[in-house]
């Protein structure tokens, strides 16, 4: 009788409703066009220089984070985009895809984003706002981070040197700012509501999906009705598979707990030392490895339940280490063999996941 009680409780959570209607937000905005306008903004802001069009994914893929709250999501968006154009200005596909997997990964890093809604479902005092605000510097920061080698491999191996004279039309940056503004006023609009208590997460996500409607209908002018009816289905989809990952998760969670397994492994860890700063360097370890062959809700997950012993032994902040594990969930997803968003990239740049590896090394 566990069984389908645990399977019901663990979706039947007001926060969890942000998920789907997020989902839909991002394939919403990816559609409308968006993503398109924000990267000829990027590309007007960095200029065409070498790395330029490096630096402009990164930095679309950190605005988009701000909207659609998955790394996948993120990714797919922009790599429909850039990898073509990076592709025309001299950029191996290999390396395009790799900058643009581990950029998608801040977009569970800044607000709003997927995994720090099911993480305040299992961990209740660390609020979804909280999480929201710890997260933005930490997700800045590591989008700067992926710069940094993003521009040097780009210049040390003349990469967008094809670009620099290819005669294509280039917009001012006024030209670009205009056709951009609506894009880049979305997640002032999602952070803006939440901040000053318009709405609750949960209903930012629906605002995201209706502002998203209203720039790809009224502004735009690039969805219609079959274009919506898709979207809705494959979000429904999307949603769907991680909605059943939750639902069959919050088993595994009631076996280990009754089990007392989880209680168990917490023993074990704060056992390795007395020193709160060598347990972390242990759990960050731990999660860099399961993120390699796991996805991030899942890790959070199985994970969570056996690490709250160790939270409450050494009295570390619920929503500093909720930032801690999803830094390195977010190394996980573009960390093979099983990364998530290297998979979407490789698919849309028709390569294998192997080839990437020599770059997608130095952004982890």
């Amino acid at each position: 009788m566990s069984l389908p009680t645990s399977v019901y409780t663990g979706i039947a959570k007001y926060p969890l409703l942000a998920i789907p209607v997020f989902v839909l937000a991002g394939m919403v905005f990816e559609r409308a066009g968006v993503a398109l306008r924000l990267v000829n903004f990027a590309i007007a802001i960095v200029g065409h220089r070498r790395g330029g069009l490096a630096l402009a994914a990164i930095l679309v893929c950190m605005v988009l984070g701000g909207i659609s709250g998955s790394g996948p999501a993120d990714a797919a968006a922009v790599a429909t985009v850039m990898i073509p154009s990076m592709l025309r200005a001299g950029y191996p596909v290999a390396f395009s895809a790799s900058v643009i997997a581990a950029a998608g990964s801040t977009a569970i890093l800044i607000p709003p984003s997927i995994v720090f809604i099911l993480y305040s479902v299992l961990v209740p005092e660390a609020s979804v706002p909280a999480l929201f605000a710890g997260g933005l510097i930490p997700g800045i920061l590591a989008g700067v981070a992926l710069m940094l080698p993003a521009w040097w491999l780009s210049v040390k191996h003349g990469f967008g040197n094809a670009g620099l004279n290819s005669g294509e039309p280039r917009q001012t940056f006024a030209q670009a700012f205009r056709e951009a503004i609506w894009g880049l006023f979305a997640p002032v609009v999602i952070l803006g509501g939440m901040r000053t208590g318009l709405f609750t997460p949960t209903e930012a996500a629906v605002v995201a999906v209706f502002y998203g409607l209203f720039v790809g209908l009224v502004i735009y002018r690039t969805l219609n009705a079959r274009i919506i009816y898709e979207l809705m289905a494959e979000a429904a989809e999307v949603s769907g598979v991680v909605l059943l990952i939750i639902a069959l998760a919050s088993v595994f969670a009631w076996a280990g707990s009754t089990l007392g397994a989880f209680e168990a492994l917490g023993a074990l860890l704060i056992g390795i030392s007395s020193n709160e700063t060598i347990v972390l360097l242990a759990i960050t370890v731990l999660l860099l490895i399961a993120g390699m062959f796991l996805d991030a809700v899942s890790i959070l997950f199985i994970f969570v339940p056996f690490l709250l012993p160790v939270l409450a032994h050494f009295g570390w902040n619920a929503v500093w280490f909720g930032i801690i594990m999803t830094m390195n969930m977010s190394i996980g997803q573009f960390t093979p063999p099983m990364a998530i968003n290297l998979m979407v990239t490789c698919r849309i740049g028709l390569i294998r996941i192997e080839e990437t590896v020599p770059w997608v090394l130095w952004m982890v």
